[in-house]
């Protein structure tokens, strides 16, 4: 029971992670819907009705509930094959006899009176079809051909009224049918496209993925052009308990040191924030962390170094070599750099950040600026592990070991804490084969 409690958990997850899919399919399925009652519009019925002169001799009583033999009789020939093909010239519009057999019903409101519906595409139609049978009827009874003798039947209410589904709530209902066709089909989509998915998003998975924990987890921006990165420089402030975590994640990173308790400066910390080429969304945890740390009073630096891919930060390093405007305060503690050969630059003091950005699918050891800590940022959804475990080791082999995650844009449904999972410890016994008894090995 708890692993189907756990498996319909994960298909929610899964569903609501891609809801531009599901909501995509399911407009898309009350479009069809809609479009299908348009083109295809329900068929609206007209009745006629045929009084029939009393039987000659009495008749046996019919069972209680049904139709007495006379009237069965009459509605018999109604729908028989005579009658039929003698209305075909003057139904609407031109149909086979076998059309025209399943366009009409024949029963039986009262005793001796016969009812003839026809049913068409539109309210002429369907009268026609339905006056063309009944008068019909009424000429074959009372010809010498009637198998019944000479009958004089009369039209007591010929067809010259159809009825039908209202044209908006049959496109209301098939809309609705086609919303739950749509939504059903981008759920089952979004499911198998989640499951077959090998991109991490809890932390705990991307914790585990290079064995290093997640320091800190926080909505990051997006900024398309130069423009929208400076406003993030001079203007961005997190919302309280985003806040909480920036200064728990720079805390975390080395900045107690650079700030005694009475706000006096004591010493300088710095740290690099590496990230994907392909996580655009993890290149805003650098500035967003340099922009929360001046906004507290820490003189801070914030260095984009040498790149990979110039492409990836082309804006940032424009945003940033642009000079800060007068009047802002928070920029007078905020210095920002960018380095394209100055690889042996120094800290000057206070809080260094310098960001990134390597390529995720053959990544190189880096050439910027040297850090005491390197830390990897990333996006949730946005690498596999294989792709971490490929940074993580060109960051090794250029003697800069990561040593704990920034976690970008969590899964709002993500409860994991991204601390590293650690090997239970466990007795085992182990039989020895030199004088048959037991050894605990502790593991």
């Amino acid at each position: 029971m708890s692993q189907q409690a756990v498996d319909l958990r994960r298909s929610i997850q899964l569903v609501r992670r891609h809801k531009i899919l599901v909501g995509g399919v399911l407009l898309l399925g009350i479009a069809a819907g809609g479009a299908y009652a348009v083109v295809k519009p329900a068929a609206v019925t007209s009745t006629a009705l045929v009084a029939l002169p009393p039987p000659a001799q009495s008749e046996p009583a019919p069972i209680t509930g049904g139709t007495d033999p006379y009237t069965a009789t009459q509605e018999f020939i109604a729908g028989s094959y005579q009658v039929l093909l003698n209305a075909l010239p003057n139904v609407r519009p031109a149909m086979s006899l076998e059309q025209l057999r399943h366009d009409i019903q024949v029963g039986s409101p009262a005793a001796d009176i016969v009812s003839i519906t026809g049913t068409g595409k539109n309210a002429a139609d369907a009268e026609a079809t339905a006056n063309a049978v009944a008068r019909s009827d009424i000429a074959y009874l009372s010809s010498p051909k009637s198998p019944v003798g000479h009958l004089l039947a009369s039209l007591i209410e010929p067809a010259t009224s159809a009825g039908g589904p209202a044209p908006i709530k049959r496109m209301v209902i098939f809309g609705l049918l086609g919303a739950l066709a749509g939504f059903l089909i981008g759920a089952i989509a979004a499911i198998a496209i989640g499951r077959n998915s090998r991109r991490l998003r809890e932390r705990d998975e991307i914790a585990n993925a290079i064995g290093v924990p997640v320091l800190g987890s926080f909505p990051a921006a997006h900024p398309n052009d130069a423009g929208e990165w400076r406003k993030l420089l001079e203007n961005y402030s997190p919302a309280a308990v985003h806040a909480f975590r920036l200064r728990q994640a720079l805390h975390q990173l080395g900045t107690a040191s650079v700030r005694g308790s009475n706000g006096s400066e004591r010493g300088r910390s710095s740290f690099t924030i590496l990230s994907l080429s392909s996580d655009p969304g993890a290149l805003a945890l650098g500035p967003q962390l340099a922009v929360f740390a001046a906004a507290q009073g820490i003189p801070t630096t914030l260095v984009i170094g040498p790149q990979q891919d110039v492409k990836v930060t082309a804006t940032l390093r424009t945003a940033c070599a642009l000079p800060p405007p007068v009047s802002s305060k928070r920029m007078s503690r905020l210095r920002t750099a960018v380095v394209d050969n100055d690889v042996d630059m120094q800290p000057d003091g206070g809080l260094t950040i310098v960001v990134a950005v390597v390529d995720d699918q053959s990544p190189q050891p880096l050439d910027t600026v040297r850090t005491a800590v390197t830390v990897l940022g990333v996006s949730a959804g946005a690498a596999t592990a294989e792709q971490l475990a490929r940074v993580a080791m060109s960051a090794a082999v250029g003697g800069r070991d990561i040593s704990g995650i920034l976690l970008a844009n969590p899964e709002p449904s993500d409860r994991t804490t991204g601390r590293v999972a650690q090997l239970p410890r466990t007795h085992r016994m182990l039989p020895t084969r030199l004088t048959g008894i037991t050894t605990e090995i502790k593991r």
